[in-house]
This record gives structure tokens, sequence and C-alpha cells, in this order.
């Protein structure tokens, strides 16, 4: 039992250090260069030691679809569904998405959505978690009584807008970024954000405002 242990995380990796590096290839250079003998050298590994985890290359790259869909469309339904007293706050909460990379990456996004354009299996997948996202997103609203239909078109505003973000590959500082999202909380919510719930947002991401009328930081 403990050879077998040691075999498992020894000089073979570990299933997820073999991951790990295929997420990496994937990001950085995209789907065709996720192949064995590549990340066997990425990682000072023999190559065969990477069939004690997965059968074949087909099954990392499903292992890779299936740690995408789990993390970024399933913290984004998540956030929709956290505790929220306003709509204002619930968007705010699905902004988290937006600003940490542990809830939703874009970089992997963009990776998986570049993928989708060479393999029908992956474009399904691909359209299978819009959907399960804009579905999210409008029970959100119809959540704080927005009929359907608007629920609809403002969840689709809403993420249009974010993919819009990840497709240009767009840049912003964390002070712009924090800047312009009351607004963008108020245009697809129709109102503004309160200061208290700003002030958690910015917490929540460490980033303090600065107070209007001092000068000063908001504490």
């Amino acid at each position: 039992m403990e050879q077998e242990k040691l075999g498992e995380t020894g000089w073979r990796g570990s299933r997820e250090g073999w991951l790990e590096a295929a997420y990496e290839s994937l990001v950085e250079a995209g789907v065709d260069a996720v192949r064995v003998l590549p990340l066997s050298k990425r990682l000072k590994l023999s190559r065969t030691s990477f069939y004690w985890f997965f059968a074949d290359r087909e099954a990392l790259l499903a292992a890779l679809v299936d740690l995408w869909r789990d993390k970024n469309t399933g913290n984004l339904v998540k956030r929709t569904e956290s505790y929220a007293e306003s709509i204002a706050e619930a968007i705010l909460n699905v902004f988290d998405c937006w600003l940490d990379q542990q809830l939703f990456d874009s970089r992997f996004e963009f990776a998986v959505r570049s993928w989708a354009q060479q393999s029908a299996d992956v474009a399904r997948e691909i359209d299978a978690a819009d959907t399960a996202r804009l579905q999210a997103l409008q029970a959100m609203f119809v959540r704080f009584g927005f009929e359907p239909f608007a629920a609809d078109v403002r969840a689709r505003t809403i993420y249009l807008t974010q993919i819009g973000y990840i497709s240009m590959k767009t840049e912003e500082t964390l002070a712009t970024r924090m800047a312009r999202i009351p607004k963008y909380v108020e245009i697809f919510t129709g109102q503004m954000p309160t200061p208290s719930e700003m002030v958690r947002f910015c917490a929540r991401h460490g980033f303090v405002q600065a107070q209007e009328a001092s000068g000063g930081a908001a504490q």
C-alpha cells in the first residue's frame, strides 16, 4: 500500500500536476499545445507516467473541459444565487467573478472558446454553458421582481458585455474598473448601488475607495 501511494504522487507526478500543466499549455498556446510529450517535458516526467492518471490525450482534454465547466459556470451560477438585499447588490455578487480569477478564469474562458472553433463537442459545451449562465442571471432578476422577458434582456446585456471584455482581452486597472462599476450596475439594473454596497464590494477585492468629500480613504 505504501509503495502504491508513493507511485501515485512520486516520480509519476500527480493527476492534478498533469492537469495543471495542460491548463497552462491551453491558456498559453491553445489546444494543439496540449499533448503528452510536451507536457512530460514541461513536468520533467516520463511520458509513460501520464498514462497512470489518464487513459489518453482525449481523457485529459475531457478533464480540462470539466475543470472549466465546474469553475467558470459553477461559480457564476453560485454568485447569482448568493444572498443580496437588492438587485444592485446581487449584480455586485456576480461582478465578483469578473475581478476574482479564483471564481471565474477569463484566460481559461478565452482559451476554451477559441478551442470550440475547431471542436464541435467543445462548441456544444460552450452553448450549454452560455444557456446555463443566462438562465441563472435571468432567474436572479426574476427573484427581484423583474418580469421574465425584461429579466432575459438584462441578463443578456450583462453577460454579452462581459464576454466582449474577454473576447477583446480588454485590460483595465482595478481603479478604472471600480470607477466604472457603479454606472454599469445602474445601466444593468436601473438603480445605483448604495455607498455601503460599494464599500462591501470594494473590500472583498482589496480596493480602498477614495472619499469624495474629504479626499481621504474609506475605512
